[in-house]
């Protein structure tokens, strides 16, 4: 096999042979391969035109969403907090700081800038000023004996197209 040596360039590229391959053309007559029946096979739904298949249909056999038990409650009206504790704020802002749930977020200590909730685990020994939707007692109580500050944020519910985003 003979190998071309000139150097590579975008305009050079090529697949390999054999990698293309040209679409099937279903229903072309007999001498194409896939006349007659257009390789849907004879009677049956799937031969027939204007056929879907519904998502999770599995031939009339009870779908896997059916099969499996459900347990529990879901609650459509919880509200998930992103949960930060005192340890992490110790170690992540020196005093003095103003702790926003968009710095957190900047800092990779939420996944989201949701609702926030501030817990008391571990001890804080800096004033911080810290803003979040939700305190523990305990967490506000060892933020304001530190020095520091605490700003309840508003909770503002995302529009419409935001929320679908």
């Amino acid at each position: 096999m003979a190998t071309d040596r000139r150097p590579m360039d975008l305009s050079t590229l090529q697949p390999p042979k054999g990698a293309r391959r040209s679409r099937k053309r279903v229903g072309r007559g007999e001498g194409s391969g896939t006349g007659v029946t257009a390789g849907r096979g004879h009677k049956g739904q799937q031969s027939r035109s204007g056929y879907s298949r519904k998502r999770g249909f599995e031939g009339g056999q009870m779908p896997i969403h059916r099969r499996l038990p459900k347990r529990g409650f879901r609650n459509p009206f919880r509200i998930a907090y992103e949960v930060v504790n005192l340890d992490t704020l110790e170690a992540r802002f020196e005093a003095g700081d103003d702790v926003t749930p968009e710095v957190l977020r900047e800092r990779g200590l939420i996944s989201r800038t949701g609702l926030v909730k501030v817990l008391a685990r571990g001890e804080l020994s800096k004033a911080l000023s810290v803003t979040a939707h939700r305190f523990s007692a305990k967490a506000s109580e060892r933020i304001t004996a530190a020095g520091g500050r605490t700003d309840i944020a508003p909770r503002v519910r995302p529009k419409a197209k935001e929320a679908a985003q």
